[in-house]
C-alpha cells in the first residue's frame, strides 16, 4: 500500500471505514484479491514475487496492512519480505499486544514498514523507524510511506475529503473511490521533501498514481460494520489508470 485512510471507532455504524491504494511496479505478477487455497479463512490480494500481501482480512475478525517506508538513500538487500507481516498476521491468532511484542524482536529483519493490525478488539500502528508501537486511537487517520499521519499534501487532502464523506452518516462507495482516485498531482510549491527527485516527487504526489512503469495497480474499501459485516471490495487498474476488474466480497463475522 501506499494511501491509506481509515475511519477507526469514529463512525456510529461501523467499527472500521478504511480506503486503501496499493502502488507498485506493473511488471511485478500479483493475483487480486481472493480466498487463499493455502490459507483458508484469508482474504487478500497477493504478491506473486514473494508470497505476501499488502492488505487483508481473515474470517476471524482480523484485519492487517502494510506500506513501505520511504528512504530512497538506503539500500538493504537481504530483507524479508514486508508482505509477509500481514500475512503471518491474518494466518495467527494472538492479540495484537502478542503479536507486536514477537515482532519487535525481528523488526529491523525488514526494510522499513508501516504495518496496521487490528484483532477486532484493538488495533496497533507498528513502524521499524522511531516509536515501534502505538495504540490507534478513535478518529480519522492517513498513511502513506512515512509515519502515521505525517502531513504531506496527499495524505492531509485525501483525509480530509474522507472525514467529509462520512460527515453525512451515509457511506457512498462511489465517492469513496472517487476520493482516492484523485490523479492530479500536486504544484511545486506543495511538494513534500521526501529525499527523491522532483519528477518522480509529482508523479508521486497525486494519491493516485499514473504511469507506465509504475503506479497504482488496486484501489480497495473495506467497511466493517458494528454488526460484524465486513464488506471488501477491490478494483484492479491498467497502467494507464483504467478499472480491468472489481472483486467483491462480504462476510459475517460469527
Amino acid at each position: 500500500m501506499c494511501l491509506v485512510v481509515m475511519a477507526y471507532e469514529h463512525h456510529p455504524r461501523y467499527r472500521l471505514v478504511l480506503a486503501a491504494n496499493r502502488d507498485e511496479f506493473h511488471e511485478r505478477p500479483s493475483q487480486p484479491a481472493h480466498w487463499w487455497q493455502d490459507h483458508p479463512g484469508l482474504l487478500a490480494g497477493r504478491d506473486l514475487e514473494a508470497g505476501g500481501t499488502w492488505l487483508g482480512v481473515n474470517r476471524s475478525g482480523r484485519l492487517a496492512l502494510v506500506t513501505n517506508f520511504r528512504e530512497p538513500s538506503v539500500r538493504a538487500p537481504g530483507k524479508r519480505s514486508r508482505g509477509e507481516l500481514v500475512r503471518d498476521f491474518l494466518i495467527d491468532d494472538r492479540p495484537v499486544a502478542e503479536f507486536a511484542a514477537d515482532l519487535s524482536v525481528a523488526a529491523f529483519d525488514y526494510s522499513g514498514f508501516n504495518l496496521i493490525v487490528f484483532d477486532g478488539k484493538n488495533c496497533l500502528y507498528l513502524c521499524n523507524r522511531g516509536d515501534f508501537q502505538q495504540d490507534l486511537q478513535p478518529g480519522i487517520h492517513g498513511l502513506s510511506n512515512h509515519r502515521l499521519n505525517t502531513a504531506w499534501p496527499k495524505v492531509e487532502k485525501t483525509r480530509h475529503r474522507f472525514a467529509d464523506a462520512l460527515s453525512s452518516g451515509d457511506i457512498d462507495e462511489a465517492e469513496l473511490f472517487s476520493i482516492i482516485g484523485d490523479n492530479r498531482p500536486f504544484d511545486d510549491k506543495m511538494l513534500a521533501d521526501t529525499g527523491i527527485d522532483h519528477d518522480l516527487e509529482k508523479l508521486l504526489s497525486a494519491p493516485f498514481v499514473i504511469s507506465p512503469e509504475y503506479g497504482t495497480r488496486c484501489s480497495t474499501l473495506v467497511l466493517w460494520a458494528n454488526s460484524g459485516d465486513i464488506h471488501f471490495c477491490e478494483r484492479s487498474f491498467t497502467p494507464a489508470g483504467e478499472m480491468d476488474q472489481e472483486k467483491s466480497y462480504r462476510l459475517q463475522l460469527d
